[in-house]
């Protein structure tokens, strides 16, 4: 007898606490592990993180596939999905965590934390006259679930906000922007350049040689959506010359980064390991249990995706 079975998938998220968290949301859902998955045929839902080529292509009555994330770039270019209704996730605990990861990095470069860092490796005290935030102009590239919260916290912070994105944005205490000539402006008149887009085709490699040239010389960009937003040479010559003074960056073109990379020889470069921003399972696994009870009913899931636009 089939069953209504969900397989999960994530080489870094836990399955005992997501099979915790969502049975008790939905009691009746057969939770599965890869590669534990019993009979495919019984797989009506998919809760997954990078899952490997060939994954969906085993599971024949495959309803719906929620990304264990805020991005989906890599699900929707798949060719090992029958059509399917596809989701995301968009938990509280993920956005405060995003957001929590934008204050720190924007914070560093606003109090000039990486000139302390080095003037300690050096052992001499060097003193910088902090400024008042207000003085302080930041510009958030992505003004969607994750983007907006960052942008209005730091606004709420005090520093100078201005927003792009692909429509305009109405969000207190930030300017909105939009367009090619918005993207210009806002690069131009902005000294700490924060990437939240989502990868589209639209905005891959949209942050390149001419677009760091831009920038006011010596920005700090902090990336924590996608490396393929980024021309990753152009950067690289970007922070070499020092057009870009600093950068933060979460996400990279190849993940893991490859030992020997420029990225890791630069002392203007924070490396972190993808991780600005991960889901709560306790929190998360209510949308993913409502959008399952949706799709049960024949109707679209909560945050659901377009694969033409990519998100």
């Amino acid at each position: 007898m089939s069953r209504d079975a969900l397989v999960f998938y994530s080489p870094v998220d836990d399955p005992l606490a997501w099979r915790e968290a969502l049975t008790a949301e939905l009691p009746d859902i057969d939770f599965r592990v890869d590669p534990e998955v019993g009979d495919p045929a019984d797989i009506r839902y998919a809760l997954v993180w990078v899952p490997p080529q060939g994954f969906f292509a085993r599971f024949p009555n495959l309803q719906l596939v929620t990304n264990l994330g805020a991005g989906v770039d890599a699900l929707v270019r798949r060719d090992d999905l029958v059509p399917v209704k596809f989701s995301r996730l968009n938990d509280p605990g993920m956005t405060a965590m995003m957001t929590s990861y934008v204050v720190f990095a924007v914070t560093r470069y606003a109090r000039d934390i990486p000139v302390f860092e080095r003037a300690k490796r050096r052992g001499e005290w060097d003193y910088v006259h902090p400024r008042p935030l207000a003085d302080i102009k930041v510009a958030v590239l992505g003004l969607g679930e994750l983007g907006a919260p960052a942008a209005k916290t730091l606004a709420s912070l005090g520093f100078t906000v201005t927003g792009w994105s692909r429509s305009g944005k109405d969000i207190p205490g930030v300017a909105s922007e939009t367009g090619r000539d918005g993207l210009e402006r806002v690069l131009a008149s902005n000294e700490i350049i924060v990437s939240l887009l989502p990868l589209t085709p639209e905005s891959r490699g949209i942050l390149g040689t001419k677009e760091f040239a831009l920038m006011q010389r010596g920005a700090k960009f902090v990336n924590a959506s996608r490396g393929a937003i980024v021309d990753e040479a152009a950067l690289i010559a970007a922070l070499r010359s020092g057009q870009v003074g600093e950068a933060t960056l979460d996400v990279f073109e190849t993940e893991p980064l490859p030992a020997g990379h420029p990225f890791w020889t630069l002392d203007n470069v924070l490396i972190t390991p993808h991780l600005a921003s991960i889901t709560v399972p306790k929190l998360a696994a209510r949308d993913v249990a409502e959008s399952i009870r949706r799709v049960r009913q024949g109707l679209a899931p909560l945050h659901e995706v377009d694969p033409a636009r990519g998100y």
